[in-house]
């Protein structure tokens, strides 16, 4: 089952997603992708994984970690499928993350690796932008890089853990203007999610909506205004945003309008 948050008619709703992302309605209407604006399907804490695919460290020509190297994410910085992202003006390099992300389903303290998957509600994707020109240390991601407004797209929908069966066997892609840039397997994780719930949980109490982004492979490209980013997963779905620059993205939604 598939499960989202969309804006239709001015009113938040909670619904269903069916085949081609068509949306259904409570009261059983069926709407097109195109006709409802997506939001994020879950909005508490995130938990983001730096450097948790060898392959990456590798690129960035840092050790891989032997402990997960954990920050966190506010929802403010969360947006919706084929929403706009913004490119800060006069930035040198700014990237794509495409990631798994584990939705948690209930409160999960001290939880061991063998039940933690009982813990999670289902799996969504996120594009875990980065701005590479403020970047301090690999291993702590500084606010500047990964905390902006609307500079992660979430979604469009989580799918239940019944229909992910293995969420360490997923192979992932990205693409900028249909032109793939990245492809990798969940399988290259160094720490899986099982393990990342055990650990989490070991000293804090994950609550229901809190999500747990996984990391991302090798293979990063730089983003510039006017590009269509798609991230995809096997068995999961795809995600779309657009890149706008920073003057326009706030020239037309202002600067109080967040997750657009």
């Amino acid at each position: 089952m598939k499960y989202a948050r969309i804006c239709y008619q001015g009113e938040t709703l909670d619904v269903t997603v069916e085949n081609n992302n068509d949306v259904r309605l409570k009261d059983g209407r069926l709407l097109k992708e195109a006709d409802v604006e997506w939001l994020p399907p879950a909005m508490g804490n995130m938990f983001a994984l730096g450097l948790n695919y060898a392959d990456h460290a590798e690129e960035l020509e840092f050790k891989a970690p032997t402990e997960p190297l954990v920050f966190i994410k506010s929802p403010t910085t969360y947006t919706g499928h084929l929403k706009n992202t913004w490119r800060p003006d006069h930035v040198d390099y700014m990237h794509y993350e495409c990631e798994l992300v584990a939705v948690m389903g209930k409160k999960a303290r001290n939880v061991s690796q063998a039940e933690a998957l009982s813990y999670v509600a289902g799996y969504t994707l996120c594009n875990d932008y980065a701005i590479r020109d403020y970047l301090e240390n690999y291993y702590r991601p500084n606010l500047r890089v990964k905390n902006r407004d609307s500079t992660t797209p979430v979604g469009p929908y989580i799918i239940t853990t019944d229909e992910v069966p293995d969420p360490s066997t997923l192979t992932l892609r990205t693409w900028i203007n249909g032109e793939l840039k990245q492809e990798g397997t969940t399988a290259d994780m160094i720490f899986n999610v099982p393990y990342l719930i055990e650990y989490l949980s070991s000293f804090m109490t994950l609550q229901p909506g809190d999500m747990i982004a996984t990391g991302t492979p090798k293979g990063l490209a730089d983003v510039k205004p006017g590009d269509k980013v798609v991230v995809e997963m096997e068995g999961i779905g795809s995600l779309t945003n657009f890149i706008v620059t920073e003057s326009e993205y706030f020239k037309k939604y202002g600067t109080n309008a967040l997750g657009e």
